[in-house]
């Protein structure tokens, strides 16, 4: 199990604007089931698609700006992270979370 702190977007506004407009990447959980884009974005993140245990389903590291990203409409929840963190912690397809709330 790995743990991470994320801020959880709860309104339509923090969804849709995600980490577009921020300086640089941070921990940010959403929920969406279609997918995601960095269109507007400065920098590369790392994606985890999570199902309804935490458990990662689909990854991408280093999605770069401008690009879009797709998945199984099954599951909603999207941890956007910085370049780096999954490689950094090991996290693989099947890999739980324990997801801090800050």
């Amino acid at each position: 199990m790995v743990t991470i702190e994320v801020k959880r977007a709860k309104t339509v506004g923090e969804k849709i604007k995600g980490l577009l407009g921020s300086p640089r990447p941070f921990n940010l959980q959403l929920n969406t089931r279609w997918g995601i884009h960095t269109f507007g974005m400065q920098f590369p993140i790392d994606i985890l698609i999570l199902d309804g245990t935490n458990t990662v389903q689909k990854l991408k590291q280093s999605l770069t700006p401008n690009r879009i990203f797709f998945w199984n409409p099954l599951w909603n929840t999207v941890v956007e992270l910085p370049e780096g963190t999954i490689k950094e912690k090991q996290i693989t397809i099947g890999t739980t979370l324990s997801i801090v709330y800050r």
